[in-house]
């Protein structure tokens, strides 16, 4: 089945607006992985059990998921830059508060307000990216998605490093590289107009009554339980010091760059989103299943672990693309209600993972990980001829995004 998408033109040509807050992306998406590195010296140094440990995944992400709701209204009051400088500088703080911290209850509650801030930077960023890049929605598309498989390698990587000397050390480090990339945005991005229209901050509830916006979000939900789980807790069976955790979350990382900006387009125009989607879930609870039923060797979690990110970022550009192509409501609307559900999903996954080794076996967290992954399946399968006549391109387009208006952020 061949798809009517045409290749992706190059969007590396780009001004320096662009440059500016794709930095700034790539920052961002490096909170992502690099505490993962410090997960266990965390666990050990503070005397925090691996489910305390994992409520900064949760703090970080749930919050993330409640400021969706948000980010519209007060993105389309103060208008795209203002709302990204405000992002920044909250994430400057909180990071820096977190790294300052004492005891595991002041990080995981300064977590929580750097997850505020990053919902206003993920959910404007791309905006401004789409209404100054050349090349277009996709080409945006894809140079979104290189930032975030850039940050997804670069963090664990950087957060070993920094581990390695101190837990404190990945915290300050994403605070000085966010305080960077605020100046560039300050300094580089024009100031956009504030918006003349206001969104209701009850808009994104209201998207998810649209089925082909709930199925994509619920999907979401069962792929980001599987995701997060992985990410949140594999460090712990691995039993590695913080800098060869960080070595492989980084060929993780690279996986998830490769496979989203090189691979993933060409699958689908290859042989179509849905059937993609298909075969990419399966592959993930397959890799799940394996790391589950072999906990007890160390080079088998650390091979499955790095060949996921092939899977997960194929997943993350199709779904991104999936949803925007399929929501008949405005991007940013659609954005925040995707945002608001999968997140919400996301950051529970990590602290039912440790719950479930805590009080059951260290077999389990993945198992269901990997069911996870597997139900999202047929519940993408409902929505398959959506997700045909949107390859085809018969689906009704969302509007477009105005510049002063968050856009869409990545799946992943």
């Amino acid at each position: 089945m061949t798809n009517a998408h045409p290749a992706p033109a190059s969007p590396f040509r780009q001004p320096k607006a662009v440059w500016a807050v794709a930095f700034a992306c790539v920052i961002s998406f490096m909170g992502i992985g690099l505490v993962d590195p410090i997960l266990p010296a965390l666990s050990s140094q503070l005397n925090a059990s691996p489910s305390q440990v994992e409520l900064l995944f949760t703090s970080y992400l749930v919050v993330t998921a409640v400021a969706m709701i948000v980010t519209n209204w007060v993105s389309s009051r103060l208008g795209a830059k203002r709302t990204l400088i405000a992002g920044l500088i909250l994430i400057v703080v909180f990071a820096a508060l977190a790294g300052a911290s004492s005891g595991i209850n002041g990080i995981v509650g300064f977590r929580a307000g750097w997850g505020l801030g990053n919902a206003l930077f993920i959910a404007t960023s791309l905006a401004v990216i789409v209404a100054s890049a050349s090349g277009g929605f996709g080409g945006a598309i894809i140079l979104y998605e290189t930032a975030l498989g850039l940050g997804i390698a670069v963090g664990p990587l950087l957060g070993g490093l920094l581990g390695g000397i101190s837990w404190r050390g990945p915290f300050f480090g994403v605070s000085a590289l966010m305080a960077i990339a605020l100046i560039a945005t300050v300094v580089l991005v024009p100031q956009t107009p504030k918006p003349t229209h206001h969104t209701s901050i009850t808009a994104p509830i209201k998207a998810l009554r649209h089925r082909s916006l709930l199925i994509m979000s619920i999907t979401a939900i069962c792929y980001n339980w599987g995701f997060f789980s992985l990410l949140g807790y594999a460090p712990f069976p691995m039993h590695l010091s913080a800098h060869k955790l960080g070595l492989v979350f980084t060929g993780w990382g690279v996986l998830v760059a490769i496979f989203s900006v090189a691979v993933a387009p060409r699958l689908q125009r290859r042989f179509g989103t849905a059937p993609t989607l298909y075969v990419n879930l399966a592959l993930l609870a397959g890799v799940m299943a394996v790391i589950g039923a072999f906990t007890s060797s160390q080079v088998t979690i650390i091979v499955a672990v790095i060949v996921a990110g092939a899977f997960i970022g194929i997943n993350n550009t199709l779904t991104t693309q999936a949803v925007m192509s399929v929501a008949p409501v405005e991007r940013p609307v659609a954005s925040a209600a995707y945002g608001l559900v999968r997140f919400i999903g996301g950051g529970i996954a990590p602290f039912v993972a440790a719950k479930l080794a805590e009080h059951y076996s260290v077999h389990v967290p993945f198992y269901l990980g990997a069911l996870a992954f597997a139900v999202a399946i047929p519940v993408l399968a409902t929505g398959h001829r959506m997700l045909r006549v949107a390859d085809s391109g018969g689906a009704a387009a969302p509007a477009t995004a105005a510049a002063g208006t968050p856009a869409v952020q990545s799946a992943g």
